[in-house]
């Protein structure tokens, strides 16, 4: 539809191109060339009507010329690019002329775009195809260009081969590839032209040597050669003689090309005669080129692996589609297969003799031209050449397969025999390397395979019968030692193959001979070598052992004897050191080898020799790992040999075989010296190594000794703890180590108490890896246990029923008896162990936490260990009997245990707290109760396991044991197990899970006797307070979570706290009794005991805290259920603890009142914790024991009806030796008595205690005691009155002041209510106490004798009357002369007192007297104004003045200065008024000179005063005449008396 319009679009378009910008130009030529493809379509579908006529023509012209001229010529590249597309494009369409005329433009422009970018080069080589098409191939004339015009573009165009062919294969897209197929149709078209130019231009092209124009040509030889086959025919000479010169060119890509085109060239019958041979070998020898060539230079766009994939495929095609090469590939094949430098192709050459030799019916014929042909190797040659190739079971190409079926097709050569042998032996071979993924997975599969290869050869070697042929083939594995370098593992097999060979030949001398030859061709500083020439050596001692040994002698001896080693080893250490290590890590494996495969009827003298003279000693000083392992090796083949020896039939003991572990051990450890520069997986390969030695030492006999046993352990248990990278190397030597260890528990124990033992001893060394925080040790640990419980079930288990069947039963088990040794003769005693011995309840604990492991296989294995054990000893002869277990449960519950585990074996899912569970429940029932008791002894390890899963399920099956089996405990067992459990507790630090563990001691005290199990937590916890501070510990203090548990127990919150009860009222913190008996007396035991109390009180106050603040609801009720039993203890423990304050410790107080504190929190009386927080920390007796008062006075107001119960317990509490918890107890009854009249017999007791206790030998308790006695209720008081006034009789005699001063503060308040009937009895004893207290020092004590004084005269009214005025009278002048004393109180009492004896007294107008003023004014002046009054009634109305003046008198002493001023005023003021004449001569000297004395000597200004005074009114008074006559002549005598003058005259 477009073409016929093209005409009107060129004539709209063509006048605006000169406009056109070059950002446009790009659009436009795209849109030419697509017009101009449209024609080009148009012209080829219809042919008939050719849209170009000449105005059409005129605008394609002008069009091209414009593009040419002006277009191609713009600086922007994509205007140029796109011209030249277009342009291509046309110059189909336009004329002849034009385009010859063009050409000059047009070529370069086109090869311009091949300098500037590559990525063009597909535009540019369209268009240039189109160029050439139109210029060279027109059917209109001929050719517009001479070859010599196309060299430049030629020349251009070879590179462009080698760029798009790199990009082709490396790009990935398909643009290189059509530039390169573009290129070649360019070459194509010249070649049509000009095919001999063209020719003769490639060639020179590969004679120039440049690598791109070479492969170039190449290329394109090989492209065009089957297109211009005929038109080259004539050159064949040419291109062979060509391809042949470019056979050692070192360029990979040339090479490539070269192998490419020598395949086509056979493709067209090219290769004939040694030309063909000459391509063959070039195609063979770089079919066997591989990386490690470093062929591949910088640059080089073809890698050494693509160059042999090229030539091995093009190797096979000449073979598989090309019948004519058949000729040149058979035999020269063969040759490919021997030399060297074609290994790596001997997989291909084989697939390419397989496929000549299966495509001829009959290979007779060829092997008639095989063995006609000199230049074949011989059939020996071939034969140790594919054997020794055999080594890689796993190369590429399938290598050991091809090689195997090019032997069955090669068999003809070969003896007979062995063609027969061939045909059944070659496809197990091949059936065995088939499956190349399956056998990588068997990690021994390279050895296997070298072993069938042996194997294989020795018995092709069997069936040949023929000694010459051996010996040929001997000669031909010599020849190929030169075809190996020494670190190529088919050196190692070569040394096989050639000990397998001197094993068959009988020539001593040939074989001592090759055995020189393979020493020498041997590298023993590589380890693989050295293992290889090691094998071939035991291999020919197999029949020639003293040959072997002669040899190893000679070179044991040799060892650094040569003069250039000598030298060497003068100027460097390491070289002596590297070589002498070869050296004898080389005769190491060779002796070890020559022992394992020498017979074993004269091995033990060779073995004996070698150990015995410290042979082997020589070959210990080795440093490099490798040869370590060589001499570890060594040691272990040693072994082996002894092992093998004693299998057929030779048994003997390994002298020295403790020596030789010796060995082996300091072998595996590091050098001291070396550092670590060396593998570290060398240094784990030689451990694992010496683990196997280890284990195959200990397998022989003698047996180990216990020194030597554990030496080895120390050595090897620590792998246990090697991490698990890498795990190819870690997990054959924890497999090795638990061997060993196994083999240490078979060869061990005489008997089978003594294996039982050796199991003991080696499970408890891998207990620290079973309980390992880490996940793999702990897996290692698990698997070792249970392989060694297998082997020892094997080894100790008989096929005994348990049951007491006789004969064949179902329940027998089988054992194998070869594990057992000759026991047969021996009684069931000594082969089996005890179940005792087993110890199975510590070894349940230790595994069963393992059994909730987070790891799935630890807990699948460690359920198998228990299965184990009990499977072990219920098969033990008697051993349900003994145990005391019922068999049929017994069986049952280990059925359960077995269904366990096959569960978790079949089914991954199952929830892992179900099946501990019954695993739990199934060990259970299978204990007996002393291993039950074991069990529970050793849980804290388990409790304290690292993973808290297993530790959870540790506690879990304690809680389980003690609830279905508690029962079974004795006290010692509870106790223990109580003390494991607090320890676990102590080291858990994790809050949760220690909340865990406690749970399970408080199901031990509900489920056992929760009073012992009380007894060790207190314990624990007073050593911990004395010892630790508990506030700062980590996690908190475990004993407080414990009494936490313990008050919120629903069951035990009652018995705990009865327990905490009991434990505070049988012991104190205050001691008095027994600490003065420790002070009189070292009694250590004694004083032990009494800390341990210490301690046990005090953990008991700190559990009643925690109690009362964290026992919730379940302690409050608790607390409220024994709330006057706390109270009971709290109150006298307060004594106890004020004792201790009041000697200077004030903790225990403290203590107490926070637990006090906390009491009151708990039971809600805000009010006693204000009391308790106001004074509870006062020091002073009377303080204390008024806080007591306080807090009981508060209890009897909130809580009446615990009063009862309380005094009870605090009328007991007085019998306690503890004086201050007596004390406690009656400071708190003195004030519970006021509340307890409703109580009769509690009163009566409460009384009869009380009295009882006054004469107690606290003085506080007496005057408590008497205290509390009056303030009963008045209901009771009237009936205890005469028991309360004797008790105040007797105390008002007391030595304590205090105990006095209470008596008669007491008796002033019985006397307010007492009968005459109580009274009148004793009131004259009662006056005369009360006289003797009127002295005392106290003025309290003073002021209440006074007042009790005054008190009894209501009750003189009978017969006591009389007696008691007498009392009154003699009391007179003290109340008188105290009636001004200077304590108020006194003063007050004498007030009281005197008008309550005014009427006894007879007094006239005592009303007037004691009324007045004066009588109650404190003023002096008063005082002496009532004095005054009182002694003249006194003198004028008493008889008994001179009484009076005698007791006035003798109060002038009186300790108060005031008494004796109010005295002398007293007596002076009587002195003055008085008329009789008696008591004047008698009283007033005393008062004189009292007077004087006092006048001149008192201190005390009141003294001196009342004398001056009295002075005075004895001078006023009217008997003062008489008084001074009488004075002065007293007076007068005295001075005669004294004057010596008057004696003389």
């Amino acid at each position: 539809m477009f073409t016929p319009r093209l005409k009107d679009v060129l004539s709209r378009v063509l006048p605006i191109l000169g406009n056109v910008r070059d950002v446009h130009r790009p659009i436009f030529a795209n849109a030419f060339k697509c017009w101009s493809q449209a024609v080009w379509l148009y012209i080829t579908d219809l042919t008939s009507d050719s849209p170009l006529d000449s105005d059409v023509m005129s605008f394609l012209n002008s069009v091209f010329e414009l593009l040419l001229r002006v277009w191609t010529t713009s600086r922007d590249h994509k205007v140029r690019v796109s011209t030249v597309e277009a342009l291509g494009q046309m110059v189909g369409l336009i004329t002849r002329t034009q385009l010859k005329s063009a050409l000059p433009r047009l070529i370069p422009a086109i090869l311009e775009l091949y300098k500037k970018d590559h990525d063009d080069a597909l535009l540019a080589t369209c268009s240039l195809y189109n160029l050439l098409n139109a210029s060279l191939l027109s059917e209109s004339g001929p050719p517009l260009l001479e070859f010599e015009d196309l060299t430049i573009v030629l020349s251009t165009l070879l590179p462009v081969i080698s760029i798009n062919s790199e990009n082709k294969r490396h790009s990935g897209s398909s643009v290189g590839r059509k530039a390169y197929n573009e290129v070649q149709r360019c070459f194509l078209t010249v070649g049509l032209v000009y095919p001999e130019d063209l020719f003769t231009f490639l060639l020179n092209k590969c004679k120039l040597k440049e690598d791109h124009l070479t492969f170039g040509a190449l290329c394109v030889l090989k492209h065009l050669l089957p297109r211009l086959l005929e038109a080259w025919h004539s050159k064949r000479p040419l291109l062979i003689e060509a391809a042949r010169s470019l056979l050692d060119e070192q360029s990979l890509a040339v090479r490539k090309a070269l192998s490419e085109l020598i395949v086509v060239m056979a493709s067209h019958c090219y290769l004939v005669g040694p030309s063909g041979e000459l391509f063959v070998e070039y195609l063979v020898r770089h079919s066997a080129i591989g990386e490690i060539d470093n062929l591949k230079a910088k640059g080089e766009p073809i890698s050494p692996t693509q160059l042999r994939a090229v030539c091995g495929k093009g190797l096979l095609l000449l073979t598989v589609t090309i019948p004519e090469m058949e000729y040149i590939l058979w035999p020269f094949l063969l040759k490919m297969i021997v030399p060297k430098v074609y290994t790596g192709a001997v997989a291909t050459v084989c697939r390419c003799i397989s496929e000549l030799c299966r495509r001829r019916s009959s290979t007779t014929p060829m092997l008639i031209e095989c063995k006609a042909r000199a230049d074949i190797p011989s059939p020996e040659e071939l034969f140790t050449r594919l054997v020794v190739l055999l080594h890689n079971p796993l190369a590429k190409e399938q290598l050991a397969t091809q090689i195997l079926t090019v032997l069955n097709y090669l068999s003809p050569l070969f003896p007979k025999n062995i063609s027969m042998f061939w045909q059944d032996e070659i496809p197990k071979m091949k059936a065995y390397v088939f499956d190349t993924e399956d056998l990588k997975l068997d990690p021994s599969y390279q050895e296997n395979w070298d072993d069938m290869i042996i194997n294989f050869l020795a018995e092709s070697l069997d069936v040949t019968h023929d000694a010459d042929w051996v010996i040929s083939l001997g000669n031909a594995f010599a020849k190929q030692y030169n075809l190996y370098t020494p670190d190529d593992d088919h050196a190692a097999l070569l040394h096989r193959c050639m000990g397998i060979l001197l094993q068959k030949v009988n020539d001593r001398a040939y074989v001592r001979d090759k055995i020189d030859w393979m020493y020498e061709q041997a590298d023993i500083s590589i380890p693989a070598n050295r293992l290889g020439l090691a094998k071939a050596m035991g291999l020919v001692a197999a029949s020639h052992l003293d040959t072997v040994l002669e040899k190893l002698k000679v070179i044991l001896d040799n060892v650094g004897q040569s003069i250039f080693q000598r030298i060497l080893s003068l100027f460097s250490e390491s070289y002596k050191t590297e070589d002498s290590d070869d050296i004898h890590a080389a005769l190491a494996l060779m002796y070890g080898y020559a022992a394992k495969y020498a017979p074993s009827s004269v091995i033990e003298a060779r073995i004996d020799a070698l150990v015995g003279t410290n042979m082997l000693s020589r070959l210990l000083h080795v440093r490099q790992q490798t040869a370590k392992q060589a001499v570890i090796t060594a040691i272990d083949l040693l072994g082996r040999a002894v092992i093998n020896a004693s299998e057929s039939g030779a048994t003997f003991p390994l002298k020295r075989r403790d020596m030789m572990l010796d060995y082996v051990l300091t072998l595996m450890g590091r050098d001291e010296n070396e550092g670590f520069a060396e593998s570290s997986l060398e240094l784990l390969h030689t451990q694992a190594l010496a683990l196997n030695a280890c284990t195959t030492l200990v397998s022989v006999e003698p047996k180990l000794t216990v020194e030597t046993r554990n030496r080895v352990m120390k050595a090897t248990l620590g792998f246990f703890a090697l991490p698990n990278d890498p795990s190819d190397v870690i997990g054959p030597l924890i497999d090795n180590l638990v061997s060993l260890l196994c083999a240490i528990l078979l060869t061990s124990g005489e008997d089978g108490r003594s294996r039982a033992e050796q199991l003991l001893h080696l499970l408890r060394q891998l207990d620290q890896y079973v309980s390992s925080p880490v996940d793999y040790q702990r897996k290692r640990g698990c698997m070792a246990v249970h392989e060694m419980l297998l082997k020892f079930r094997k080894l100790c288990v008989a096929g005994y029923c348990a049951l007491g069947c006789s004969g064949d039963c179902p329940h027998r088990k089988y054992v194998d008896r070869s594990m057992q040794g000759n026991f047969s003769t021996l009684p069931s005693v000594f082969l089996f162990p005890d179940r005792e011995v087993l110890c199975l309840g510590d070894r349940v604990i230790t595994y069963l936490p393992r059994c909730a492991d987070t790891n799935s296989e630890v807990r699948k294995i460690s359920a198998q260990i228990l299965d184990q054990f009990f499977s072990i000893s219920l098969s033990l002869p008697k051993a349900a009997l003994s145990s005391g277990l019922d068999s049929e449960k017994s069986y049952k519950a280990l059925s359960s245990l077995e269904d366990v585990i096959a569960i978790l074996k079949s089914d991954a899912s199952i929830d892992p707290s179900e099946v501990f569970n019954r695993i739990v429940s199934s060990i259970c029932a299978l204990l007996t109760v002393d291993e039950l008791v074991a069990a529970l002894h050793s849980c804290t390890p388990a409790i304290c396991d690292k993973i808290r899963q297993s530790a959870e399920g540790a506690i879990q099956a304690v809680t389980e044991f003690v609830s279905r089996r508690g029962s079974q405990l004795n006290d010692n067992d509870i106790s223990r197990t109580t003390q494991s459990l607090l320890s676990a507790a102590v080291h858990i630090t994790e809050k949760s899970l220690r909340v865990e563990a406690i749970g399970a001691i408080s199901a031990l005290a509900e489920n056992t006797q929760s009073s012992i199990v009380f007894s060790e937590v207190l314990a624990t916890a007073g050593k911990d307070i004395v010892t630790k501070d508990i506030t700062r510990m980590r996690g908190g203090w475990p004993m407080q979570d414990a009494f936490y548990a313990f008050s919120q127990h629903t069951e035990l919150s009652v018995s705990f706290m009865e327990h905490l009860i009991s434990v505070l009222n049988r012991s104190s913190l205050v001691k008095a009794d027994s600490h003065k008996d420790s002070h009189k007396g070292d009694n250590t035991s004694s004083s032990s005991e009494t800390h341990v109390e210490d301690e046990l009180l005090q953990a008991a106050i700190f559990a009643l805290t925690a109690f009362f603040r964290g026992g919730g609801k379940t302690g409050k009720k608790a607390v409220e259920k024994s709330y006057s039993s706390v109270v009971g203890a709290l109150t006298l423990q307060l004594g106890s603890c004020h004792g201790l304050a009041s000697a200077g410790q004030q903790d225990p107080l403290r203590v107490l009142l926070t637990s006090f504190q906390a009491f009151c929190e708990c039971v809600g009386d805000l009010e006693m914790g204000k009391i308790l927080a106001r004074s509870g920390e006062q020091r002073e007796k009377e303080k204390w024991v008024d806080l007591i008062g306080d807090i009981a006075g508060c209890i009897s107001i909130k809580r009446p009806k615990e009063v009862q119960h309380i005094c009870i317990i605090l009328t007991k509490a007085l019998n306690r030796p503890q004086r201050f918890q007596r004390e406690a107890a009656a400071a708190a009854l003195s004030e519970f008595i006021r509340y307890s009249g409703d109580f009769s017999s509690v009163m009566e007791e409460m009384v009869e205690a009380l009295c009882r206790h006054v004469s107690d030998d606290s003085p506080t308790v007496r005057r408590l005691c008497l205290r509390g006695l009056v303030q009963m209720p008045s209901a009771c008081m009237n009936h205890y009155t005469t028991q309360v006034i004797g008790v105040i009789l007797a105390l008002l005699d007391d030595l304590d002041e205090s105990v006095q001063l209470t008596a008669v503060s007491c008796l002033l308040m019985v006397t307010e209510s007492a009968s005459n009937d109580a009274v009148e009895p004793i009131l004259l004893n009662l006056s005369v106490r009360l006289r003797n207290l009127q002295i005392s020092m106290d003025p309290k004590m003073r002021a209440n004798a006074f007042a009790a004084f005054g008190a009894l005269s209501k009750y003189a009214t009978g017969g006591q009357r009389e007696g008691f005025v007498e009392q009154i009278h003699s009391t007179l002048p003290r109340l008188v002369v105290h009636l001004h004393d200077d304590d108020p109180s006194i003063r007050q009492a004498c007030r009281v007192t005197l008008k309550q004896f005014a009427p006894l007294m007879d007094i006239q107008n005592d009303s007037t007297l004691f009324d007045s003023r004066a009588f109650g004014s404190d003023h002096r002046n008063d005082y002496e104004n009532f004095v005054r009054e009182l002694s003249r009634h006194l003198v004028h109305e008493s008889e008994r003045v001179d009484t009076y003046m005698a007791s006035t008198i003798q109060a002038f002493d009186a300790p108060w200065p005031v008494i004796q001023a109010n005295a002398i005023h007293f007596s002076t003021t009587m002195l003055s008024l008085s008329e009789d004449q008696h008591m004047f001569s008698h009283y007033y000297p005393q008062v004189f000179e009292t007077l004087v004395n006092k006048m001149t000597r008192s201190q005390d200004s009141v003294v001196r005063a009342a004398c001056s005074s009295a002075f005075g009114l004895l001078l006023r008074s009217t008997k003062s005449t008489l008084w001074r006559g009488a004075r002065l002549d007293r007076t007068d005598s005295g001075r005669k008396s004294n004057d010596p003058e008057s004696a003389k005259k």
